[in-house]
């Protein structure tokens, strides 16, 4: 089965092969709302650390899939792409448990708001995947703005990280988004299980469970502005950055019950987090010279001579940097028990 046309930028990938992606894709969440969101309750660590498994299970098959059905390189950039935006999801946790510590969502009701949420997630990074992929076929100089976008965003995370670093007792801070929905939408003061709406005295109300969708999406749109360009530089094929995107999204909702406790010990995720994000800002600017089309640098020609890094290497030294910081994080802290 040949996904393409054979064109590195996948110009051609086939739309039954999308089709069937995203009705594959779309079944899996359709599936996980009937099995563990249908039903309002708390997921023990078990439940929790099991499905967990049989998502990063499906996500390695797709990505054996591709590694034989299509070629090597193309697997390999994805699972590139899928282990790096898994961790940076990871990191979007954080700010999900404070959001929900702070809008005191009840514990057997957050799976809704959290699979809602991911949806709309997907969705949103679906429409940014196509405008950047249209920006980059057009504008090759894009990948200059990708590349000083990660190291700029790298360089504020480090700090972060090693100024006050990350918890999730903190207090979650609405964006001017959110905010905007608070006082536009006419809420309850309390929630009702999980619906989103109630009628109180004939009059329909949306619960607060609404606003804390709203806000969990909001959020992951946020997030998606360094993930996407991420991504993008460890492959221009718009088929795998959106694939990479959804397997990394599903399983976050397990994911979130089975790390919950467990986020505060990763002490130095951020720091791995912003040595990946910095690394692939770099790999970007060296793509956009070695394809420069700027009037103002080189006379407009592309630079030569510059180190390649290919996507192999790419995948060794984020795994490298996650695996370190995991394991150092972990002796951290049992070091403080």
């Amino acid at each position: 089965m040949d996904l393409s046309s054979g064109s590195p930028a996948d110009a051609a990938t086939p739309l039954w092969v999308w089709f069937a992606t995203i009705g594959g894709i779309a079944g899996l969440f359709v599936f996980d709302f009937l099995t563990h969101v249908h039903k309002p309750h708390e997921p023990s660590l078990k439940e929790a650390g099991f499905w967990s498994a049989v998502y990063v299970g499906i996500s390695i098959l797709f990505g054996a899939v591709l590694w034989l059905l299509w070629d090597h390189a193309h697997g390999i950039e994805f699972f590139a792409g899928y282990i790096t935006e898994k961790s940076l999801s990871v990191d979007n946790l954080f700010v999900f448990v404070i959001l929900m510590k702070t809008f005191q969502v009840p514990r057997a009701d957050q799976q809704k708001a959290l699979l809602i949420g991911i949806v709309l997630a997907l969705i949103m990074r679906g429409i940014f995947i196509a405008l950047g992929a249209a920006a980059i076929e057009r504008f090759s100089w894009v990948f200059y703005l990708f590349g000083l976008f990660l190291l700029y965003t790298a360089g504020h995370l480090a700090v972060e990280s090693f100024s006050k670093g990350k918890s999730v007792d903190e207090e979650y801070e609405p964006n001017f988004l959110v905010t905007w929905l608070q006082r536009r939408l006419r809420t309850t003061s309390e929630f009702h299980g999980n619906a989103l709406t109630v009628k109180k005295d004939g009059t329909r109300y949306f619960t607060p469970m609404v606003v804390v969708i709203g806000a969990l999406g909001i959020t992951d749109l946020l997030f998606a502005l360094d993930s996407i360009p991420a991504i993008y530089g460890l492959t221009d094929v718009p088929y795998i950055v959106f694939t990479a995107n959804a397997f990394a999204l599903l399983g976050l909702l397990q994911l979130y019950f089975l790390l919950g406790g467990l986020l505060d010990r990763l002490v130095y995720l951020g720091f791995g987090l912003a040595l990946v994000l910095g690394f692939i800002g770099i790999k970007l600017i060296l793509h956009a010279l070695e394809s420069n089309t700027l009037p103002f640098l080189n006379d407009g020609q592309p630079f030569s001579g510059l180190p390649h890094i290919s996507t192999p290497l790419s995948l060794g030294v984020i795994v490298g940097i996650l695996a370190i910081t995991t394991v150092a994080s972990l002796i951290r802290s049992r070091s403080r028990i």
